[in-house]
């Protein structure tokens, strides 16, 4: 039997823990014969490192990154954790996945009051890594969520790398937007939904959250590793 550690970043944010252990919740329902625990990077425990520990001595293990992009958490954290050990391994973080964009699509259609209009523009908004993986990760899904919407998309950064959400969202309107749309590109409320909502577009919409979209992207990693 193989163990799925659910790793999320962790967060301080009740609505956000809540949101991650429904997620969680979906994942074993998808899953009834697999055992599936959750473990952090940051903030929460038990630590990554701690599961990991604790469950490779009964099972094949596999943990799969509830995090959007490559980074350091992935890099690092969850490498450090899976990489001395050889029933252990890690998928890759859920992102590029098709399905994250075709969920992100729907969460941007429940914020454009009456549809889409004449000016809009969405800015892609990423937690952001100095690592520069991530920023390719971002890059591929922002390319699959502008073939699903017909306005122009660019990209913006909570942090570590520019350009910053509220610096996309300025130029996008010197370049004529109308209206500008933050495609909260996060999974849960917490510290880093908090920047994507304040940083000046005119909408944004909802983290990506519980939705089976991303139960079933977690699976597909986890099945995806054997």
């Amino acid at each position: 039997m193989t163990t799925l550690i659910a790793c999320s970043h962790g967060t301080d944010s009740p609505v956000g823990r809540s949101t991650v252990a429904e997620i969680v919740d979906l994942v074993r329902a998808r899953l009834p014969e697999t055992r599936v625990v959750e473990a952090f990077v940051d903030v929460q425990e038990p630590t990554v490192h701690d599961v990991v520990e604790r469950e490779r001595h009964d099972d094949e293990v596999v943990v799969v990154p509830l995090l959007l992009s490559a980074g350091f958490h992935t890099a690092v954290d969850i490498t450090d954790a899976v990489s001395p050990h050889a029933n252990v391994r890690q998928t890759e973080p859920l992102g590029t996945h098709p399905l994250i964009a075709d969920l992100l699509l729907s969460r941007l259609l429940e914020v454009v009051d009456g549809g889409w209009q004449e000016g809009d523009h969405v800015v892609l908004a990423a937690a952001g890594s100095r690592n520069p993986a991530s920023a390719v990760d971002v890059a591929r899904t922002a390319e699959a969520l502008a073939r699903l919407i017909p306005v122009p998309l660019t990209v913006g950064y909570a942090s570590a790398i520019d350009p910053r959400i509220s610096a996309a969202v300025a130029d996008a309107r010197r370049s004529g937007a109308r209206r500008v749309i933050a495609a909260s590109h996060v999974l849960a409320p917490g510290f880093f939904a908090g920047l994507v909502e304040r940083a000046g577009a005119d909408l944004t919409s909802a983290p990506l959250g519980a939705d089976a979209r991303v139960a079933d992207v977690i699976v597909d990693r986890f099945r995806g590793s054997a």
